[in-house]
């Protein structure tokens, strides 16, 4: 048995609790500080192979000596992306791996200073975008001789929009703010470029539905590092129904609530209802030549809500959570491959995709 702790007890926290435990070769240990939410997210998993503990993650003392308490291999942060440095340090000290979910540029670079020289892996981005994009987009670059335009887009959208907006409320609302109002990166002409969120505007028609597509911050993961000076155009952009972007243009940049971030998640909160009605779009094109030739090569993939343990999840809850749970599977497989700081881009497309966990891919 693995002994791993999981780190918030949300839908995604307690999805991966429920995916890890239930596979029979996991015992978790969930960690929140709200016993109510511990209570919801163990109701409907098999409570053989998982303790909850009610801890506050935060509390840095109270994380560092249960982190120590505990026989464990491995720590999975489903917490908000700001908590991750904290739970990164805390899981040096205890010489455990480390897996999260963030789309945090600066965090992700405060986890691989911090994982230098470290004996355990320190695996960010373990989600959708950034995580399984990036192994899809890194399989298809491999393909070709020379790199010319590579494109990533993903979306996370309600199948039944009904608001002004087009969107739903389907994960983070801090990540979701923190995606449109950071600073984006990418390559042009082979060269890392910052890029403005909520530009590069743009429209695209996949399977006979049209939607807009504009940059946000995050989920090109560690790709413009691995291939910067290697491919003349990567970038990544996040897919929505048209007429989205423009909206949140007005709030963030015309009402100024960028500015005042707390602001903006009451407004979001209190007005865009959740879903588990959703679809996840991903969708790769790489160009470039192939035994001399310009060719393109392309991923598309639509993802739906599943039924897991009687309950019915949406597609952004079972995509992300079942990412980590393939890679950690993956890392703990192989502890040896993996050490220090370990990118996306490191993990296999057919191997992930071939993983119990990443089956929820196929």
């Amino acid at each position: 048995m693995r002994h791993v702790f999981v780190l918030g007890a949300g839908t995604i926290g307690s999805l991966i609790a429920g995916l890890l435990s239930r596979s029979g070769d996991y015992t978790v240990y969930l960690i929140d500080h709200d016993e109510s939410a511990l209570k919801r997210a163990t109701e409907d998993i098999d409570r053989q192979n998982l303790t909850p503990l009610t801890v506050d993650a935060i509390q840095g003392s109270a994380l560092r000596h249960c982190l120590s308490d505990h026989p464990c291999r491995a720590v999975i942060s489903a917490l908000p992306y700001y908590c991750n440095p904290l739970v990164a340090e805390y899981a040096r000290e205890s010489g455990l791996h480390y897996f999260d979910l963030t789309e945090d540029v600066s965090v992700t670079r405060h986890i691989q200073n911090l994982s230098r020289g470290a004996e355990t892996a320190f695996v960010p981005q373990c989600g959708l975008a950034p995580g399984f994009i990036n192994i899809v987009a890194n399989e298809l670059m491999e393909h070709f001789e020379e790199l010319d335009t590579v494109k990533l887009r993903v979306g996370a959208l309600p199948v039944h929009p009904s608001n002004v907006l087009k969107y739903s409320l389907t994960w983070s609302t801090d990540g979701l703010i923190n995606e449109y109002g950071n600073f984006c990166y990418g390559l042009e002409d082979g060269h890392e470029v910052v890029l403005m969120p909520l530009e590069g505007y743009e429209t695209i028609e996949i399977d006979g539905l049209l939607y807009e597509a504009f940059n946000t911050s995050g989920g090109l993961g560690t790709l413009a590092d691995t291939y910067s000076g290697k491919v003349r155009t990567l970038n990544y952009k996040t897919l929505r129904y048209p007429g989205h972007c423009e909206k949140v243009h007005f709030l963030m940049r015309d009402l100024k609530l960028n500015k005042d971030r707390d602001t903006l998640k009451r407004i979001l909160e209190n007005a865009i209802p959740k879903t588990v009605q959703d679809v996840v779009l991903i969708y790769v094109s790489v160009s470039g030549k192939q035994r001399g030739e310009l060719y393109e090569e392309n991923y598309f993939k639509k993802i739906y809500p599943q039924t897991l343990y009687g309950k019915l999840w949406s597609a952004i809850q079972v995509t992300t959570a079942s990412a980590v749970c393939a890679v950690v599977d993956q890392v703990l497989d192989r502890t040896a491959l993996y050490q220090g700081f370990v990118t996306q881009e490191s993990f296999r497309l057919e191997a992930f995709l071939e993983n119990r966990f990443g089956q929820y891919y196929r």
